[in-house]
């Protein structure tokens, strides 16, 4: 397993659509042990492939308690086949997004139909902070960020600090 960079924004691959696996192999299933290691790595409790610069509906999460054992879940390929008709609201961060949150309005439950690891179709049935992740990961996949939720703005600000650290960072890089 590996550590993978994780792209943040307004890096213009984030905002690609990713392509389908169509099935998973032992390419798909590595690529989803090192999101889990990069993720935890983080720390955080969701990852999509297109963060670490991979244009395939891949995402991998863990909202388990910390204080629990791991429930780690990757999820090849995932859609969206039902959603409940009441909303929640939940304040999002993102690995992608660092140090920035915003209060982000989703279907409070969600069913998921994707791949697993072993190219096998599967149900998730989520609800609460679950149900939220998947969503954020599932968005990711679409080019979707979080704070593309958010009003303009709120967004544009996020941006423009992000953009400014960026520069700062890249101006610190360079030897004198």
């Amino acid at each position: 397993m590996a550590l993978l960079p994780i792209l943040t924004a307004p890096d213009p691959r984030l905002k690609k659509k990713s392509r389908p696996v169509g099935a998973v192999d032992d390419k798909v299933r590595r690529l989803m042990d090192d999101m889990l290691e990069t993720m935890y790595a983080a720390p955080g409790i969701g990852l999509a492939a297109p963060q670490v610069g991979v244009l395939k509906r891949v995402i991998v999460l863990d909202v388990s308690d910390k204080d629990g054992p791991p429930a780690p879940h990757a999820l090849a390929d995932p859609e969206v086949v039902w959603v409940s008709d009441h909303d929640n609201t939940h304040e999002e961060g993102c690995l992608s997004v660092p140090e920035h949150y915003a209060d982000v309005v989703r279907p409070a439950e969600v069913r998921v139909r994707y791949l697993d690891r072993e190219n096998e179709v599967h149900e998730l049935e989520a609800d609460g902070l679950l149900a939220t992740c998947v969503q954020h990961e599932i968005d990711h996949l679409d080019g979707i960020l979080f704070i593309d939720h958010i009003s303009a703005l709120k967004r544009n600000m996020i941006l423009r600090k992000l953009l400014k650290e960026k520069k700062l960072a890249a101006k610190e890089a360079v030897p004198a």
